[in-house]
């Protein structure tokens, strides 16, 4: 048990490390602290958790519409006040200091107050957290600004879900060779984020080959894990509701182990802005391109070796019937050693092209929002197979990014996703591409 804890510090702690020795330093937004009988907080987001919009400034109003405060959000979106006394409050944007190009979207009529501003019910003692929602400055209500939405929605969502398969392929390989649920598969993601942010902005490497080095980087943290802590304890026979355990601890001291050492800040990977290109009533990013594309090759080129080669047999040998399969000469373990190994690498190039187009940056619990949707993608699918996780990612892209203009605020659009898993599950609970199995 030893080894295991070795693991579980060397795999949290690595990137953390690499970045600290490197000279970054990151500073966590100041947050009010809720004191019962004395103090209430107002503690919100501008934008979303997943698109935060920083540098905004966001007014504090009382109940006679009386300026309170004024704050100016951090990195990741977050703002924050402490008031003395329970009542109605009203949240509001200061709109010049939006980036060009955005707008506040008008709150629905249950939280909205006077002028467009977010109604907020504040008790002592207690946090509220409301979404300041913003959105294009040029949308105009009508059917063709909802047509174009939905257009832009739909390549948004087909560039989320081919970076949602990059890092499912991977959890769907393990689970396919061993039977585990690894939770701390989306820390993998986190990681590699946090690389890319290392090699690129502080030891100042060319965004690609800092890629390059995060994806192999990356890929050696997954063999590291495989060595120290999964072999050893698969040879002890430890059972998989305990291995998954494992995961869980492993996945909560990563993510308290970058906070630790990174920060709570967004970590921005800087390089210029990107051109974009407009087709129609789409707009997207060079980078976007290139980042679908890098997906795109990827998950084609894990297709070819899982169809075409021996050790993509082998592997399906091993997925199929490991008994079976070591029967027959196949090294089982080593197999699963390879696995263990790609399914890092792109857990962590997916990472950082998660950060560079969709989020902006990374954080330390960047892993634990998308974690939900990678397993989702993956059950959709169907557990165990890489393609049925790449069919299942291009639903959860899809989904999640359609629930927006369909009328779901903020992050709730993630709930919408599970929701379409359960109902679809109900129907057939193998998944998409599943096989079902007889039970009993």
């Amino acid at each position: 048990m030893s080894r295991t804890l070795v693991g579980l510090l060397l795999a949290g702690l690595l990137v953390p490390a690499l970045v600290l020795l490197s000279g970054s330093s990151a500073s966590a937004a100041t947050l009010c602290l809720p004191q019962p009988d004395q103090t209430g907080c107002v503690s919100g987001t501008v934008g979303s958790r997943a698109n935060p919009v920083a540098g905004v400034d966001v007014t504090l109003l009382d109940a006679e519409g009386t300026e309170v405060e004024t704050v100016t959000t951090e990195d990741d979106g977050k703002f924050s006040f402490a008031v003395s006394e329970a009542g109605t409050y009203y949240v509001e944007l200061v709109e010049d200091t939006l980036p060009e190009g955005l707008e506040q979207q008008p709150p629905r009529a249950a939280i909205a107050g006077p002028e467009g501003s977010v109604e907020v019910e504040v008790q002592l003692g207690r946090t509220v957290a409301p979404i300041v929602e913003v959105r294009s400055a040029d949308y105009e209500a009508g059917g063709d600004s909802f047509g174009e939405q939905i257009a832009q929605s739909i390549v948004n969502g087909l560039r989320l879900g081919l970076l949602l398969a990059l890092a499912s392929l991977g959890l769907s390989l393990i689970y396919g060779t061993t039977g585990l649920s690894n939770f701390a598969h989306a820390e993998l993601v986190t990681l590699g984020g946090m690389v890319a942010y290392g090699l690129v902005n502080v030891v100042g490497l060319n965004l690609w080959i800092g890629i390059i080095g995060t994806t192999l980087i990356c890929a050696a943290v997954g063999f590291a894990q495989d060595v120290v802590i999964w072999q050893p304890l698969r040879r002890r026979g430890l059972g998989l509701t305990q291995l998954m355990i494992i995961t869980i601890g492993l996945s909560l001291a990563a993510q308290y182990a970058y906070q630790f050492f990174v920060g709570a800040s967004l970590l921005k990977v800087a390089i210029r802005e990107s051109d974009t290109t407009t087709i129609g009533p789409v707009t997207i990013t060079t980078l976007s391109f290139l980042a679908m594309a890098v997906a795109l090759v990827m998950i084609a080129i894990v297709g070819f070796v899982l169809v075409r080669t021996r050790i993509g047999q082998a592997t399906r040998a091993v997925s199929d019937n490991p008994a079976l399969a070591a029967a027959s000469g196949i090294d089982v373990d080593r197999i699963i050693r390879l696995v263990w190994t790609a399914a890092a690498g792109l857990a962590g190039l997916a990472g950082v092209l998660y950060a560079l187009v969709i989020s902006n940056g990374i954080r330390w619990d960047t892993g634990m929002q998308i974690l939900l949707l990678l397993f989702a993608a993956v059950t959709l699918g169907g557990l165990g197979t890489a393609f049925g996780a790449f069919v299942g990612s291009i639903i959860i892209g899809l989904v999640v990014e359609l629930a927006g203009p369909l009328g779901a605020p903020g992050d709730l659009k993630y709930a919408v996703a599970l929701a379409i898993l359960i109902i679809l599950l109900l129907v057939r609970p193998q998944g998409l591409l599943g096989r079902a199995e007889r039970v009993g």
